[in-house]
């Protein structure tokens, strides 16, 4: 996807910005590994103390730097969908994180008109940086990425986001279950790593295949999508629609593979086709 970038935004200048400010916290962040819940939101899920500090903190330190709002999980901010936005996730893999593991990453994305053309993954607990500008550059720890080739689903390892087999929703706990049961045997490993945003800037740098993710928030998945097409790849719903924010779903992997990947999707029966998931949710 491209999206027309206003004249006054240098991209790469901003993208520079982002991870020095990233830069900054790193300490803090790796610091308060093992923080429990401060905050309960829906049903289990919970915030840290340090999630509400480092949203506050990178938040403030990006827009008086940039002059462009952040739109964060924590305490909101302006539409993610429209304009020029940041999108923040202080802490992906929050329970990861609470319990002191070290799978939980910093993720942070440039949206304009809700297609994500900046992305910074950071896992500062492993010291692994992914970054991108969409059509311009890709790095891993601060070198060049090697752009994506195709690869079959046989071949791959496939990131695969929590659940609850029970669980209900738009994407039921139980069709879930059946989709991982295909990928099963279909795709040579699984993986579970509790972070969307890890399982995307994996795809993106080539050790993941491909990810299926049923988050419908844009501070999971907008950095991804951006590492992910900066590196040559493919982000969709789960109908085959062009990933933006508002999307409820994702599918990602290389061309061959991604569409492997919707062809298994399909055939679990986990889309929901009573909506159009291009839409941007109100």
């Amino acid at each position: 996807m491209t999206v027309p970038v206003p004249a006054d935004l240098d991209l790469q200048r901003l993208l520079s910005m982002a991870e020095g400010v990233l830069d900054s916290v790193q300490d803090v962040f790796i610091d308060g590994l093992g923080a429990p819940s401060a905050v309960s939101k829906i049903g289990d899920d919970f915030a840290t103390h340090v999630d509400l500090s480092l949203e506050r903190r990178i938040g403030a330190e990006l827009q008086e730097l940039t002059g462009i709002e952040v739109h964060g999980e924590e305490f909101g901010g302006p539409p993610s969908e429209a304009g020029t936005v940041w999108i923040l996730d202080p802490i992906d893999g929050t329970y990861n994180y609470s319990v002191g593991l070290p799978m939980a990453a910093m993720l942070l994305s440039l949206a304009i008109e809700g297609e994500p053309v900046i992305g910074v993954t950071r896992l500062p607990i492993l010291n692994q940086s992914y970054a991108a500008v969409v059509g311009e550059s890709f790095t891993v720890n601060g070198e060049p990425g090697t752009p994506l080739v195709d690869s079959a689903l046989s071949s791959a390892v496939i990131g695969c986001g929590s659940y609850n087999a029970r669980g209900g929703g738009r994407y039921s706990g139980a069709a879930r279950a059946e989709l991982y049961r295909m990928l099963s045997y279909r795709a040579r490993r699984m993986r579970m790593t509790g972070s969307t945003g890890a399982d995307l800037a994996y795809v993106a740098a080539g050790i993941f295949g491909g990810a299926v993710s049923f988050s419908r928030h844009a501070w999971d998945n907008a950095a991804g999508v951006a590492l992910i097409r900066a590196a040559g790849g493919i982000a969709t719903d789960v109908h085959g629609h062009p990933w933006r924010v508002g999307s409820r779903s994702m599918v990602a992997g290389d061309k061959r593979l991604h569409e492997e990947l919707l062809t298994v999707v399909a055939q679990s029966g986990v889309p929901d086709r009573r909506t159009n998931e291009s839409k941007v949710e109100q």
